[in-house]
């Protein structure tokens, strides 16, 4: 995901549902980009903060509250956008694309991560039960109830998200929101997703 973004060596990038800033300072390292990331979590913009001073990339990184459904910047700010396990929780995915794209100039790139669910009988199988089983069980073992809560629901979340907007829905989601060259590649038995495309110039 990364790769796609900076190829193109822009000078802002916007990294949306920047959580603790993994690919806020992945973006940072691998390009020369200044990188404004937004969350709406207070707690993980606190957070993202500690990692990017840690890192030494505080001059190139700014981290701002707000939300992916409503971005507080003008038409055509950025170079070229990331986001990242943003699409299972808005309300309206499409309208969500079609703000994102908004803030991209025309050429720029778009890409994101996210979770999906293996298509492959054996890979589901084995992806239903460590989801369902395995990771609720590890997290509680590693971090108590708190992780058993998000490990019973993130198998469930992905699922129903998938029902609902399957990747080629995606995919046209991404098109209809002035997106050109959309792409993508399953990944990790069909568990992630990584997909790219760029805004009509």
């Amino acid at each position: 995901m990364v790769r796609h973004v900076t190829d193109s060596k822009p000078q802002l990038i916007l990294d949306v549902a920047c959580g603790p800033a993994g690919v806020t300072r992945a973006l940072a390292k691998r390009s020369s980009a200044s990188i404004i990331g937004i969350d709406l979590s207070e707690e993980m913009i606190r957070q993202g903060q500690v990692n990017v001073d840690r890192a030494g990339l505080g001059e190139r990184v700014a981290l701002v509250l707000a939300r992916g459904e409503q971005l507080p910047f003008a038409d055509g700010t950025f170079d070229a956008l990331t986001f990242t396990y943003l699409l299972r929780y808005v309300e309206d995915p499409q309208a969500t694309l079609v703000e994102m794209a908004r803030v991209v100039k025309p050429g720029g790139a778009i890409a994101s991560l996210e979770f999906a669910v293996p298509s492959s009988p054996p890979a589901h199988v084995a992806w239903w039960l460590y989801t369902r089983a395995v990771l609720p069980v590890a997290g509680y073992l590693l971090g108590g109830k708190g992780w058993w809560d998000v490990g019973r629901f993130l198998g469930p979340s992905i699922s129903a998200h998938y029902k609902t907007y399957p990747i080629e829905w995606t995919v046209d989601a991404w098109r209809h929101a002035g997106l050109n060259h959309v792409e993508y590649r399953c990944m990790s038995w069909g568990g992630g997703l990584v997909m790219w495309g760029y805004h009509d110039s």
